[in-house]
């Protein structure tokens, strides 16, 4: 929003997804809407201005410490998706031509509102599961 903090996104894939934990709804102020971009096809300027916070015990969130537009989560355990960025939508110049194809965490999502069309909706446990996150007492 302010500029302190930009980026460079290369090769985005064509989908994006929404993410209902409660976390995500505290962070974004509802859903986070966000796509996937692998961290060798992101290039930040402004990291100096970046706040990050362990949120969880298997992923961080930034802001721009200036303005505190949310800029990223990020899984920082091991696996897979450990180098991949989720960058909300609202913070790209052109967020056109993106397919919506996925949605986690719909369990948790508040029952005053739902997202239209044919696309894959997984629940807390469901989702836990296909990242590899196991919660004490789950």
């Amino acid at each position: 929003m302010c500029g302190a903090v930009s980026f460079v996104a290369r090769n985005l894939r064509h989908d994006f997804g929404v993410c209902h934990c409660k976390m995500c709804q505290r962070w974004a102020g509802s859903a986070l809407v966000a796509i996937t971009v692998p961290a060798a096809d992101v290039d930040w300027v402004g990291l100096e201005h970046v706040g990050k916070i362990q949120s969880s015990d298997w992923a961080e969130r930034a802001w721009c410490n200036t303005c505190g537009s949310g800029l990223w989560y990020r899984m920082t355990t091991q696996g897979d998706d450990k180098d991949d960025y989720e960058i909300p939508l609202g913070i790209f110049d052109d967020a056109n031509g993106l397919e919506f194809t996925r949605e986690i965490f719909t369990d948790r999502k508040p029952d005053s509102f739902a997202f239209a069309g044919d696309h894959e909706r997984l629940t807390e446990a469901e989702t836990l599961s296909r990242f590899g996150i196991t919660v004490d007492g789950a």
